[in-house]
């Protein structure tokens, strides 16, 4: 059986400790500490639930690409690399991201399933689509697509 997300993410700060690489170390513990919080937070064990563990990961991500962007509007190209480079170490354990095309067909897919027809019911359509895109995709860019195909 593959492991889980947390597993992985376990055996990839070893490999880290092992290697000496400070960056990675520091990125992997920083990603297994938002699991633990969420452990404790919802008094649950993520070791069986990989949704929810990407979940974090994908939070991750979308903080740090937050932060590069805020880093590069205020001149600071190193630190906002820095970030990039985090990134890149948590996507290692993020599912592939999806393309503009299967979000398109997807968004399609879920206006036709639920019936939605104008942006009231927009709840619905992201209803459906965040368990088929978590981790994936950036859910208010998918959101915003969403929102875009609704409001035709």
């Amino acid at each position: 059986m593959a492991n889980s997300v947390k597993e992985s993410l376990l055996e990839a700060v070893k490999a880290a400790m092992r290697a000496g690489d400070k960056r990675r170390l520091a990125t992997l513990r920083s990603a297994t500490a938002a699991i633990k919080q969420r452990e404790v937070d919802e008094r649950i064990d993520l070791s069986e639930d990989d949704a929810l563990a990407i979940d974090c990961l994908a939070k991750a991500v979308k903080q740090r690409r937050e932060s590069a962007q805020q880093y590069r509007d205020a001149g600071e190209q190193e630190r906002a690399e820095a970030e990039e480079q985090e990134i890149a170490v948590l996507n290692e354990f993020l599912p592939e991201a999806a393309t503009q095309e299967e979000i398109d067909e997807l968004v399609e897919a879920a206006i036709q399933e639920s019936g939605a027809s104008s942006v009231k019911e927009m709840g619905r359509v992201m209803g459906l689509l965040k368990p088929r895109l978590q981790g994936r995709a950036d859910l208010s860019q998918v959101s915003a697509t969403v929102k875009a195909r609704l409001g035709q």
